[in-house]
Order: structure tokens, then sequence, then C-alpha cells
């Protein structure tokens, strides 16, 4: 979903570099098996990548062409109230990737990296179009906000999260009471169980303050990876895994409540 100019590309390489140099020097290590499995999960991105943006954009333009009003894309204001508009919908899109089975299937290829890295940021799941996640910004449009204004808030939102996916980068004082930073989202992926389901916003952090979705401000040693999942290499089995799982579960299930379940209870 997210477009990432050559600027940005040219940063995070850099970024990627000296945070391996400053792991190494620290001792921290660095997991090169993990880097290996999300350079074969980014290039099944780049394959499913196209069939997805068509879907988008079919969807995006058929709910855009029934719109009676529209905000201009001309007018400052019209990317301001985008901005939290596109904010919301992708927290409540968050939340529900953490808490319904179906979408979590793909939403879980991100947090099965055991280290955290600007690298980790990158390991995406294959199965977006299918998890039905980019539903939560068709109200987004339906608002009246065109398809260019989300889609463009939606890769400076994603393109901004890539920053936060690091151990390098220190506490940021009171910038933490709006904004999502590395020490959010380092809540966010860690495994301990009172930091699992917290911090769900993608710029900002105040959805959470206002949901009570908000992570315990706490410096414990943070795990990473999947709880109770063991760890895996394969892109193919980290992006197919849990699919499997919910095939396995419905057709075991003995009814139609069950098999419900398995799509969408959380196991």
């Amino acid at each position: 979903m997210a477009h990432h100019s050559p600027l940005f590309l040219s940063i995070a390489a850099v970024a990627i570099l000296a945070e391996l140099i400053w792991r190494l020097r620290t001792g921290r290590g660095y997991d090169g098996r993990a880097a290996l499995t999300t350079a074969g999960l980014v290039a099944g991105n780049l394959i499913v990548g196209t069939l997805h943006a068509v879907v988008l954009a079919t969807a995006f333009g058929l709910v855009w062409s029934q719109v009676p009003h529209r905000f201009l894309t001309d007018q400052w204001h019209s990317w301001a109230l985008g901005f939290f508009a596109v904010e919301f919908a992708y927290y409540w899109f968050h939340r529900a990737s953490h808490r319904v089975r179906w979408l979590w299937a793909t939403h879980n290829v991100h947090h099965s990296a055991e280290q955290l890295t600007f690298l980790s940021s990158l390991r995406l799941g294959w199965t977006n179009t299918l998890s039905l996640g980019w539903l939560f910004y068709l109200p987004v449009i339906a608002m009246g906000f065109d398809p260019r204004i989300v889609v463009i808030l939606l890769a400076i939102n994603l393109n901004y999260q890539f920053f936060l996916h690091s151990e390098a980068i220190p506490r940021l004082g009171r910038v933490e009471w709006v904004f999502n930073t590395p020490h959010h989202h380092r809540a966010h992926h860690a495994s301990n169980p009172e930091f699992l389901d917290r911090n769900f916003g993608g710029m900002l952090i105040v959805w959470d303050r206002l949901f009570g979705t908000i992570a315990p401000e706490s410096d414990v040693i943070k795990r990473y990876g999947l709880a109770g999942k063991a760890r895996e290499d394969n892109p193919f089995r980290v992006a197919t895994r849990e699919w499997a799982l919910i095939l396995t579960d419905f057709r075991n299930a003995q009814e139609w409540k069950a098999r419900w379940a398995s799509l969408v209870h959380m196991k």
C-alpha cells in the first residue's frame, strides 16, 4: 500500500547500515538469517503488490464515484483533516489485525522477527488483499477524501513507521505524549504478556491513550517474535503458517458456529 520514493529508500539504506554497525559494536549482534527471511518476504510482496494495487484502485474508485461531497486536493484543510481520518482508520485497522484472526493471518508476519531492526519493518505479509484490511479505509473515502489523499497519507504513515523499528533510538521525552515513537513501538512488538496488543497507532499515539490501549511505561527488557510460536525462517512458511492453522481448525470444526470462530477468534 505504501510507495517508497528513491529519497526514502536511500535514507532507509543508510539507517539499516548504521544500525547494523551500532548493533555489532555494542555486542547486540545482527540476525543474518532473519535478514534473509525478510528479503524473501519483500520479494514475495513485489510479486503480489501489483494485484493488491489493482484491487485497491478498483474498490477506492467505486466508492469515490458515489461520493456527493468531496474535499479538494488543492486545499490545505483537506490534507489536515485527511491526516486525522487516515490515522484513525489505521488505528482501528491495526487493532483489528491483532484481535481478528483472519486479519492476524497476514499481520502476524510483521511480528515474526525475534530481533527488532529497521530491516524487520519490511517483513510484511503477502495476503493483504485476502485479509480485507483495506476495507477500513473505504469510509474515509466515503467521507469525501480523495483516494489520492488517502494513498499518499498512508504512504507517509507507513514510511514514518519504518523508523520506529529499532532499539538504537532512545526515549524522546514529551514527544511521546502525542507521537508514536520507537519506545512505543518496541512495546508493541514485544511478546512479553504485559505488552501484548498495545500501541496500535501509526504516526500518533493519541488514539491509544484515548481508547485505553497504551502500553505501560516501562523499561522492562523486551522479547520479540510471536508469543507461543517457534521461530520460522522459510519466507513461504512465515507468510502462510497462520492461514494453514486456520484451514485446519475450519476443517476440524463440527458446526458452522465453530467454523466461524476459527476464522475470527484469536488462538
